[in-house]
């Protein structure tokens, strides 16, 4: 009703104007019969009042549906009315809807064309880096043999990032659910991160109930799993530090601690971490950071139906649960 009215506001005050104007003219031409005026003033004003009603009648759907949020594409559609200006602004919108599902169709199809080529660039990548890797087997030069091993290691986990950061818009493409026993699954991850932790002279410690198991898929989880030991390692800079995975099962759900004896995250970094290309103090000090991992940790765990928090101070280590 009030966009109605708004919108034949103008209409009315000329309306008003142009009988003011008239009644004016019949005066200063002599005509003096003030009733004959009022009534045909009167008579005029009721014709225009029901042009408005009719108009409010014919239009009533339409201004509705204008004055009404909209919470999706489909509330686009206007009921279609015999009226011109209801049925144009349909057949228009119609068209432009059309035009908008083929430009979204364009860009979908291109953009599944590039993630499908950087997940076989990815793939193609991963034979190289394991040529290598058996390669530098055979240097007797230690320090050197250390100092390729970790760049490689390094790129390793860039291509995986890059691959799973790829895949997480069609996650429900690649996604299979199991159970899982959470004892095994951290045995196994950690004992594929042992040269991390070789190298950092950083120890895993596990106090987890081998009976524990989870629900979840697998490789989307280890790749969580292993974003959070390569931040815990990363950030203990003290060596003979210990990397504690704990497990406790109640009632409701499952958790997994992750704790570190690392230098922490200040506080004020707390509330961004899980911002994507936020690196804090920390990723600026290292120098190491893309700010991307636990992004990706959030928005898995989100996708898989469960719940990571962090807890941490400056200088007083870091634990990440995850609740399952």
């Amino acid at each position: 009703m009030k966009l109605f009215i708004r919108d034949h506001i103008s209409l009315t005050f000329f309306y008003f104007v142009q009988l003011g104007v008239m009644i004016l003219i019949f005066w200063l031409d002599g005509y003096k019969n003030q009733t004959t005026i009022l009534y045909a003033c009167f008579l005029s004003t009721c014709i225009f009042a029901g042009y408005l009603f009719y108009r409010f009648v014919t239009n009533k759907s339409f201004y509705k549906r204008l004055s009404t949020p909209i919470s999706s594409l489909n509330d686009l559609s206007i009921e279609l009315q015999s009226a011109p200006l209801p049925e144009s602004l349909h057949h228009f919108q119609r068209q432009q809807i059309q035009n908008y599902q083929q430009e979204l169709h364009k860009y979908k199809h291109k953009l599944d064309h590039h993630i499908q080529f950087i997940n076989q660039w990815v793939h193609q990548m991963k034979t190289p880096i394991s040529v290598i890797h058996l390669s530098i087997q055979d240097i007797e030069d230690d320090d050197l043999f250390e100092s390729i091993d970790v760049e490689l290691d390094r790129l390793k986990k860039g291509l995986e990032m890059v691959l799973f950061s790829s895949r997480l818009d069609h996650f429900e493409r690649d996604f299979h659910v199991e159970t899982i026993n959470l004892n095994s699954l951290i045995r196994e991850l950690t004992s594929n991160q042992k040269r991390l932790f070789i190298r950092n002279r950083v120890y895993p410690e596990l106090s987890i109930d081998p009976s524990i198991t989870i629900t979840s898929d697998e490789k989307w989880l280890s790749f969580v799993i292993s974003q959070l030991i390569t931040n815990a390692v990363r950030y203990t800079v003290e060596k003979g530090r210990k990397i504690v995975f704990r497990g406790r099962k109640d009632e409701t759900k499952t958790v997994l601690e992750v704790i570190d004896e690392g230098i922490g995250i200040p506080k004020s970094d707390l509330p961004r971490v899980f911002d994507p290309y936020f690196t804090g103090e920390n990723g600026r000090a290292f120098q190491e950071s893309t700010g991307m991992g636990l992004y990706l940790v959030k928005q898995i765990c989100e996708k898989l139906g469960h719940h990571v928090d962090i807890e941490s101070d400056s200088k007083s280590g870091t634990v990440v649960r995850i609740s399952f």
